[in-house]
């Protein structure tokens, strides 16, 4: 199913010619119509140092592992000047440069170009020893030829001559295909000889192989059925193997296609061209954007009928040594993933810490939010899961909410990521209804756990106006066990706030009555302090408390606003005043 829709998308894009690919080449070698070099032309990528490998260019290539197998025209210097890297055999690099010039040579015979018979002329009477080569060569850099302003990899002639050479099983080491293994292609059904190994490997894996890793691929007993071994497995024709390997490579390359957060890659497409940027709405989701989402969804759009059936298709994959592993497979619809990516972007709705609308969270601040600062390596299963919901809908898993949980605890405090993050599980544990998406302070939620958390963040609130520039708060020493077990800790800390209500109530008069009013309101909705608090509960504790830490601040914020608006009012009418 996977190669399959791979396959499909593939007639989208604008794909290289037959048996070429993308390639970085660091040098040109100029020769004139005579096969005479002209000069090495270096081709700068703009990166610094051994970083810069040239250019892109699209190339000859074929599958090469531990054989010879030279590619046309375009190869490392060991194959195109007999130049041998430091722990290379002789022998062997000589091998390589003469099957380097046979493929040249056959070239030129089948397609006549002179181009080709310059370049073959130049390799005939080559010397290396008198070669002049640049300061920054490096016998591992890739090459290719130029001949009086031409590439010969350019030439339509030379791209069918390849072309024919890998449709023929001339390529690879003489194992891309085995003509004695005639099978049914898996994906296009058709019996066609079956591909050993696939010539092109999937790049950009995290944790994967710089060459790239293979996605269809058995190399021990334990892996193959049926006797057969390698890609034969899971038989595929060269050319559908081609097209989905192309495909998928593209859409890793392509940022709007795909996500990456280490050890996996999330990659996204549709069957049809749709407008629908998976990529970016997951990654750097904007507020705009965001909301442009939710409203196509929610607002006349809730009907089955009136959602795109345009199918959608995501796959997460990570590297198994040097193969690709499949972590997950998602074929449904346009118009279902749009309504779960709205419902996902509403599940974690959460206000700023000053108050004001928050913003939408990508996907690696939420997976990362309960990592500690020391440890930055993400478990497979925790982006898996919030993307799933993403796409799919359905729940978080409760270890999620563990963690944050446990991160809040260790730190003493929560981060604005975590809160959302606590909200999503919750709420996707529940029914969960528009009505109550706990976006910010309710003040009239009874639940004893999210009340406790709002107590907390007065108290604190208290001892900050009592203590101004005070550097460590009963948050810094008691959250974790208030979170836990209140009645432990609270009877205590409520005693103290006392001595700092009686200094407000002198000095800050205004301020002790706005700090005892909450605390009233909080202490007649909760009789009595649990002794303990299960785990959804010290989430609610972290609700509560982020939820009153912001609506003080918008308070704050607020009175500040409308104190600087009187004082320019009282301004303006005094200056009113002598005007007249």
């Amino acid at each position: 199913m996977l190669l399959e829709k791979l396959c499909e998308y593939s007639a989208r894009l604008e794909l290289p010619p037959t048996m070429y690919i993308k390639t970085r080449i660091r040098w040109i070698l100029d020769l004139d119509p005579g096969g005479n070099l002209l000069g090495f032309i270096p081709t700068s990528s703009g990166e610094a140092g051994r970083k810069d490998r040239g250019k892109e260019f699209q190339a000859p290539h074929i599958g090469r592992s531990s054989g010879v197998a030279a590619k046309l025209l375009a190869d490392n210097a060991e194959y195109v000047l007999g130049i041998p890297r430091t722990k290379s055999k002789p022998e062997r690099v000589a091998e390589c440069h003469q099957d380097f010039i046979r493929l040249v040579r056959a070239c030129a015979e089948t397609t006549g170009e002179v181009a080709l018979k310059a370049v073959l002329s130049f390799l005939e009477r080559l010397d290396t020893k008198k070669l002049a080569l640049p300061d920054t060569f490096e016998p591992a850099d890739l090459l290719t030829f130029r001949v009086d302003g031409t590439l010969p990899i350019d030439l339509d002639s030379v791209k069918q001559f390849w072309a024919s050479r890998a449709a023929t099983d001339e390529l690879e080491e003489g194992a891309t295909q085995h003509a004695d293994v005639l099978c049914q292609c898996l994906i296009c059904g058709r019996a066609r000889p079956a591909v050993k190994r696939l010539p092109f490997k999937i790049k950009r894996i995290p944790g994967g192989q710089t060459a790239g890793n293979a996605l269809i691929s058995a190399n021990v007993p334990a892996f193959e059925s049926y006797g057969l071994e390698a890609s034969l497995i899971a038989p595929t024709c060269r050319e559908c193997g081609e097209r989905f390997s192309k495909a998928l490579n593209a859409l890793i390359e392509d940022p709007a296609t795909h996500v990456r957060i280490d050890p996996t890659l999330y990659v996204f497409w549709t069957k049809e061209e749709r407008g629908f940027n998976v990529g970016s709405l997951l990654q750097n989701p904007e507020a705009e954007e965001v909301k442009a989402l939710i409203d196509s969804a929610f607002a006349g759009q809730s009907s089955p009928a009136g959602l795109d059936p345009t199918p959608f298709y995501a796959v997460a994959l990570s590297a198994s040594g040097s193969r690709v592993a499949v972590r997950d497979w998602i074929d449904t619809t346009v118009g279902n993933t749009k309504k779960n990516l709205s419902r996902y972007f509403l599940l974690q709705r959460i206000v700023e810490r000053d108050g004001s609308e928050g913003r939408p969270f990508g996907l690696y601040a939420l997976a990362a939010c309960t990592l500690s600062k020391a440890r930055r390596e993400l478990a497979p299963d925790v982006p898996k899961a919030i993307l799933n919901v993403a796409l799919k809908g359905g729940t978080l898993p409760m270890s999620l909410l563990y963690d944050a949980v446990k991160r809040n605890r260790a730190e003493q405090s929560v981060t604005r990521p975590r809160a959302a993050l606590i909200k999503m599980v919750l709420l996707s544990q529940t029914g969960w209804d528009l009505e109550e998406n706990m976006e910010r302070l309710d003040a009239t939620k009874s639940n004893p756990g999210y009340l406790c958390g709002r107590l907390m963040a007065v108290l604190e609130a208290v001892q900050y106006a009592a203590l101004p520039g005070l550097n460590a708060t009963i948050t810094d020493r008691f959250f974790g066990t208030a979170s836990s077990a209140p009645a432990s800790v609270f009877p205590r800390l409520i005693r103290g706030a006392q001595a700092h209500l009686a200094r407000l109530r002198k000095e800050k008069r205004g301020t002790y009555e706005a700090l005892q009013r909450r605390l009233e309101e909080i202490m007649a909705m909760l009789p009595a302090f649990p002794k303990v608090l299960t785990l959804e509960q010290q989430g609610l504790f972290s609700l509560g408390y982020y939820h009153q830490l912001a609506a003080d601040r918008a308070a704050r914020i607020a009175a500040k606003e409308a104190k600087e608006r009187g004082q320019i009012e009282n301004s303006d009418q005094e200056g009113g005043k002598e005007n007249a």
